[in-house]
This record gives C-alpha cells, structure tokens and sequence, in this order.
C-alpha cells in the first residue's frame, strides 16, 4: 500500500496563510508534481505568488536598475525589487538547494526586518545531503516533505483567521511544553520555539480558538520542532520511592501534572511525525564543515564551475563575460559619454564597467586516515577501527574520492598508502596493518599535515580523520618520554590547526580520555568519543563530524 502523507501537509498550508509575515516561510520539499501542484493551489487560493528566478541578483530582488528601460530612454530607469512586488503575498524560490549563499543571506535579512510583509515558500528538490541553505531554511518555521497528494478538502475561511489572530492568547503551559519540547529533541536555535508559538498561534486562529489549545501546540510541533529534531527525547527516568514528605498543595500539583502530561503529547507527536532514517541525515548536515571543508569536497572559484555571481574584472584573463551586468555598469554613464540607444548611437562602454562571472566548482576530496596501531589502542579498539574504515574507505568509493592511510606505532610513521582511488588497494593496506608498540604522535600529526599540504597544492580538499587514543609516549627523537611526547604532539597540533585543514578525532580508547580532548582542541578537530560503539556506529559518527 502506497504511504499516505501526513493530514497536516494541507494544513499547513491554510495555517501558513494566516499568518505568512510571523511565520516566515515554508521549506516544502518535494518533486514537481501533482503533491506539489496540489498544495500550492490551495496556498495560492489565499495568498498572491510571485516566483523568484533561480539565479535572480541582489538588484532583481531589492529593484536597482532597469537596464532595457535605461538604455531606450538615455537616462537611468529604476526597476520594482521582487521583494516589493512580493508584499502581503508569497515568494517562491525555485531550486532552494542550489540558491548561493549570497541571496539566501539577503532573504534572510529581509525576513528579519520589522518592515517584512511577505513569506518565502523554499521549493526544495534536492537529493540525499543537498538542501536549502541553512541562513534562509532557519528562518522558515514549517519544513514539510510532501509524498503523494491529499483528498480535496474544503478551503478554510482564512479572512476570518486573520481578523482573529491578534487576539489568540497563548497559556503559559503551553510556551513552557513547547521550549521544554525543543530542548528535548536537541532543537539548538532559540528562533525555532518562537516559530512554533507563532505556528499554534495561526493554528488556533483557523480553528476558530482564542487561546492556543493543545491541538494547535502539537500541530507546531509536527510542524516546526520534528524537523529540525537532532536527537530522540531521553527516556523517562524511573519512578523514584514514595517518601513521607508533605504534599504539595493541589494548585500547584494540577499545574504540574498539567504541564508535564502537554509536553509528553508534543514530545509524542514529534517523534511520530520525524521519518526514519531523518535523524542521522539531520546530524549529518548540521554539524559543521571545519574550515568550509570535507564531506564532498570545498569549493573554490575558478574559470570552470557554476555560476556564483558577478565581479568587476578583465575578460581577456580567461573569465567569461557577463554581458548584461556590463552593459547595466555602463547603463548610468551614456549620457556623460555621448552613448545610447536613444541618441542612435552604441553603447559606450569603458574598461571599468567590463563584469566577468564568478564561477565556483567542487574539488576532490582525499580522506586521509590517520590510525594509531600503538599497544594501547591494538589492545583496545584495532579491530573496530579497521573496521570503520574498511566501512569509510567504501563510502569514499562510491563518492569517488580518494582516499589515503597513515599508520603509525613504535617510533615512526609510515605512509602505507598514498592517495589514490582503489578499493582494492586500500583494503589490502589496511588487512596488513599490524599493531603494537608505542605511540608516536606528533610525528603521524607531523606526516599528516605534510601529506594535507601535498594533497591542497593539487588542487584537492584534504580531510584528516585520526582513530587514536590521544596518549603520546615516544618523542620525535624516538624515545620513550609521555611528558616531553604530550607536549610535542600538543604542539603538532597547534600547527595543524594553523594549516586550517578538516580535521576529525576519534577517541578510540575504551572510555572517553581528557587527553583525545586536549589533543581534538588544540587541532581544531572535532572530537567523537564512543566508548562502546561498533564498527559501523563509528563509521557513521564520523561522517557525521566530517559533515
């Protein structure tokens, strides 16, 4: 049986038409397609929707220069902004997930301005990790994901919702279930419960309620706080032994049971409103890329990529043209210079007008394995730690990345493979690893920053992933000295973070150490205990930090 979607989808909608300029916007999620089609009809049924062209400019958006206006009349010709023609109605951002940081910067600053009066509905069609970017998705209380469509339903009377929705009260049990909701799933952002209340508030007003009512609240939550959820509410803790102490008085007990029993219902309904699977995605691409970098490869600008803007430059270094920004650079000055297309003449067009497009693309990234096969963690964690990397190594594969390792014990550390994009070979390598020894640890930091600097002068990403315990104890001279070893390796360090590379740890060790955490700092890393995991939970943790 084909799965239904969620009887909010529609609802969410209507509830959003109440109140577009509070609310903010919608993230919707979905393919083009009857679902989509359906669901902005019936938005469309109450509010105005103008579409905003995927790669639109600053100019498009906030009005600046008509460039064909300009030229006709010899004079300068200003144009309406999106944002402007928007107003009381809805923008619609076509291919979210491929809007450039720049725009969605500038979207999300007129969100924030006291002067909004539009919403931003973020069509979202991208696939696996790819979404819109997160300045403008974090201003945008409902993230939906439509599946199939739903059964007609009536329209809502949403002029009536309107009217009632500066009178709609909120209880303080239920701010207080919702903040204590969005804790609970590892909400961060402050912003997200604010969106939520202002969701329930929209909810109540179209269910005709002045006071915001436990249905609205879990209609938030589904709504709003699910979505962004990055972990599953703790268990609840046992019920503790009955004591002979006084009771409290029955106000303040009602009040308690009250608000306790409104938290677990949203913190129910959440939990079956986040899909499988959501979660791991979610933590994935919220944590952050260190230094831009990781992941699928940082990007950089160059004569080949995707268009990324427009900059003031000089053609004949190999940049493309961009015609229509030149032309709209010279637009201001014809009459200065005697041009126009009124005055019959051409365009007189100088130097300092010329625009050249700003094109960024991805590089390849080479994941370099940094693996401590000393005595204390070939006792420990060897085995688990082949085994996450065997498991990373394949994910590399099917990226088509390269990958490369770093072993290093006794008093040394050897290359045991070079960058490269085999499979086989880097399985081989890893089969032969053996364990044993001391832990030289400044010198596997020293050969990996090397290895990085190779790896970024040919034009890849490195990403460094250390599997160690964090405790040093041979010196780069090849003796045995954990004091003189910790602070080489701490010094090591700080020159890694200096290089500014992508770096994770994992402390291999059997319970989380102070000294893996010392060491993740002072490199910049992020550091991923997991003293009880497998091979495949520490796989996944470290995707997750490498991000």
């Amino acid at each position: 049986m084909t799965p239904q979607p969620a009887p909010s989808d529609l609802a969410a909608a209507d509830v959003f038409a109440v109140d577009p300029c509070g609310i903010g916007g919608v993230v919707l999620r979905a393919w083009p397609g009857p679902a989509r089609d359906a669901w902005l009809a019936r938005l469309g049924a109450s509010l105005a929707l103008h579409r905003m062209p995927l790669h639109a400019t600053a100019g498009r958006l906030l009005g600046g220069l008509d460039l064909a206006a300009t030229l006709a009349a010899g004079r300068p010709v200003a144009e309406r902004g999106l944002l402007v023609a928007a107003a009381d109605g809805v923008l619609l951002a076509a291919s979210a997930e491929r809007m450039v940081p720049g725009i969605a910067a500038l979207l999300g600053a007129a969100l924030d301005a006291d002067a909004a009066r539009f919403g931003i509905v973020a069509l979202d069609e991208g696939l696996d990790d790819d979404s819109a970017p997160a300045a403008l998705a974090e201003r945008l209380a409902v993230h939906l994901t439509l599946t199939d469509p739903e059964p007609a339903a009536p329209l809502a009377d949403i002029a009536a919702a309107r009217h009632r929705l500066a009178g709609v009260v909120v209880p303080e049990m239920v701010l207080e279930a919702l903040c204590a909701t969005a804790q609970a799933l590892g909400v961060g952002s402050l912003r997200a419960a604010v969106l939520a209340l202002r969701v329930a508030r929209a909810a109540a007003a179209l269910a005709g309620r002045t006071e915001v009512a436990d249905a609205d609240a879990a209609l938030a939550a589904r709504l709003v706080l699910a979505p962004r959820a990055t972990r599953l509410p703790a268990p609840p803790a046992p019920p503790e032994p009955p004591q002979a102490a006084e009771p409290p008085p029955p106000s303040e007990q009602m009040a308690e049971e009250d608000g306790g029993g409104l938290e677990d219902r949203l913190i129910q309904a959440t939990q079956a409103a986040i899909p499988p699977g959501l979660l791991a995605t979610l933590a994935s691409a919220a944590a952050p890329h260190p230094r831009g970098q990781g992941g699928s490869g940082a990007t950089r600008a160059g004569l080949r990529g995707r268009p990324a803007g427009t900059r003031a430059g000089d053609p004949r270094g190999g940049a493309r043209l961009a015609l229509v920004e030149t032309l709209r650079a010279a637009a201001p000055w014809q009459r200065l210079r005697g041009g126009g297309i009124a005055g019959g003449a051409g365009v007189a067009v100088r130097r300092q007008d010329f625009r050249v497009h700003r094109l960024k693309q991805r590089t390849q990234t080479v994941t370099i394995f940094v693996v401590d096969a000393s005595g204390s963690t070939a006792l420990n964690r060897l085995a688990e730690a082949k085994g996450a990397v065997e498991l990373l190594l394949a994910q590399c594969y099917v990226r088509r990345d390269q990958v490369a390792l770093l072993a290093f014990r006794g008093a040394g550390a050897d290359l045991l493979l070079p960058p490269t994009g085999s499979l086989t070979r880097a399985r081989r390598s890893l089969a032969g690893l053996p364990g044993g020894g001391g832990t030289p640890l400044a010198a596997a930091i020293d050969a990996a920053a090397a290895l990085a600097e190779q790896v970024q002068r040919r034009g890849q990403s490195p990403l460094l992933v250390f599997l160690t315990d964090g405790r040093a104890n041979i010196a780069r001279d090849g003796r045995p000295d954990r004091a003189k070893a910790t602070e080489q390796a701490l010094q090591a360090a700080g020159k890694l973070r200096a290089a500014a590379f992508a770096t994770v740890l994992v402390d291999t060790s059997p319970r989380p150490q102070t000294t893996a955490r010392q060491l993740a700092a002072a490199m910049g890393a992020r550091c991923l205990p997991l003293p009880y995991a497998d091979a495949a939970a520490l796989s996944r943790a470290v995707q997750a930090g490498a991000g």
